[in-house]
């Protein structure tokens, strides 16, 4: 049984371009870090537009299942089409055993309206929206 934080996806050759991934209805992407040589995958499409617009795609850990060898990584970047909004590339890091990382937590404001500042007449301000937790 797969776990909620697993992602499948394929090694690339070299040979392929991202054009012929995507008409094939997957998803560009490169998996980097831990001292390792860069390697390119493809991911579907559905499965990780589906993740991206759940969110907390980029602060998730997850298991990359590359043909049946699990990585562990962190979405890192993913690009969208500008027009139709759909994901056309994404790149992971690999995190070794015991590895720190930096990652940006996006805040949110919750019951704003309901605050006695508020209901007085004032304004919530937003200095920053995001946290950089290591």
């Amino acid at each position: 049984m797969a776990t909620a934080n697993e992602i499948k996806a394929t090694a690339r050759p070299q040979a392929s371009t991202a054009r012929t991934e995507r008409r094939a209805g997957r998803v560009p992407g490169v998996v980097y870090g831990n001292n390792q040589p860069p390697l390119t995958i493809s991911v579907d499409h559905a499965d990780l537009r589906q993740r991206i617009y759940a969110g907390r795609f980029l602060t998730t850990v997850c298991d990359l299942v590359i043909d049946g060898s699990k990585q562990r990584v962190i979405p890192r970047e993913y690009q969208l089409d500008p027009v139709k909004d759909l994901p056309i590339h994404v790149d992971f890091m690999r995190l070794a055993e015991g590895a720190k990382i930096r990652v940006r937590i996006p805040v949110h404001v919750l019951n704003a309206q309901d605050s006695p500042g508020v209901k007085r007449g004032g304004t919530v301000s937003i200095v920053t929206h995001a946290v950089e937790v290591m």
